[in-house]
């Protein structure tokens, strides 16, 4: 099997190309190679490679960064998608595709269904809901997962911010009042392979499915549960925990507006695979030891 996967050097595009190994060859592209950007080089891209599976694990994540550049956002969150989906359906390929909490506002009390009306905030948000749709109307084959709070102990991301952070500073003021599941990417990419070996097992159906860890934190919790793992290791750093203050979203504004609730309901994709899915502390507890503990 001929596979495309896209955004290779991305946090869940690294991780990918481990998981993804055993299913065929794989053409690893980062955005140097594959620029989501030119939607003409793209068809010629696919033209070329000709995949049967297609992993798109590129995206415009530049959250605050979109509410001023929309064009940009819309043409990679949902137009080179549609020129993916759109070859993927007319060539029978799968379509493997990522997206986010963000397709929510955060009002409802309980974690969110995949089937749950979807209402962004953000240009962000709207762009990545918008990329859903393109799948969907395209009526290709097609795996979407919605994840959240993604992490690793590459790239740039919250725990490796903190981390920094506690080095640096002897205080923080960390959001508390948006809540949600930090999901690693080596758990996003092994879930991945293995609903792809269900799809083509027949075991696993089409369609969107919610993919993060199970549990619930929220920004602060998660901060000082990154420092005191980092002291429990025995690194030492200026700030303590009880230096890291909580507070609300609104003591914090942003140009994007974030929903407060992040929470996602993993029993669909859980139940159809027999997984059991691990709380966000093991992956977080990994990052943090790999990141304090190497070397």
């Amino acid at each position: 099997m001929n596979i495309l996967l896209l955004g290779k050097d991305g946090q869940v595009g690294r991780e990918l190309q481990r998981t993804l190994l055993p299913f065929g060859d794989v053409a690893a592209l980062n955005r140097h190679q594959a620029d989501l950007g030119h939607l003409d080089e793209l068809e010629r891209l696919l033209h070329r490679l000709k995949p049967d599976l297609i992993v798109n694990a590129a995206a415009y994540t530049a959250v605050d960064k979109a509410e001023s550049d929309r064009d940009a956002a819309f043409r990679i969150n949902r137009d080179a998608v549609a020129v993916l989906a759109g070859w993927a359906a007319r060539h029978e390929a799968l379509l493997v595709h990522y997206s986010t909490d963000y397709v929510f506002d955060g009002e409802k009390t309980e974690a969110y269904l995949e089937t749950d009306p979807t209402h962004p905030l953000s240009v962000y948000g709207l762009s990545k809901r918008a990329g859903e749709e393109a799948i969907i109307s395209s009526g290709g084959q097609a795996l979407i997962f919605r994840t959240s709070w993604v992490f690793s102990s590459h790239g740039s991301n919250f725990i490796k911010t903190i981390l920094r952070l506690a080095r640096e500073k002897n205080h923080l003021n960390i959001v508390a009042d948006q809540f949600g599941a930090p999901t690693s990417a080596e758990l996003i990419a092994d879930v991945t392979a293995l609903a792809v070996a269900a799809y083509r097992a027949g075991r696993l159906a089409g369609g969107i499915y919610h993919l993060t860890a199970s549990g619930e934190t929220h920004w602060h919790h998660l901060a000082c549960h990154t420092v005191d793992r980092a002291l429990a290791n025995g690194i030492p750093l200026p700030l303590e925990t009880s230096a890291i203050r909580p507070i609300g979203t609104e003591d914090y504004p942003l140009p994007a507006k974030r929903p407060k609730n992040s929470r996602l309901n993993t029993a669909l994709l859980s139940s159809t695979l027999g997984l059991q899915l691990p709380d966000w502390t093991v992956h977080v507890n990994r990052a943090v030891d790999q990141l304090t503990l190497s070397g």
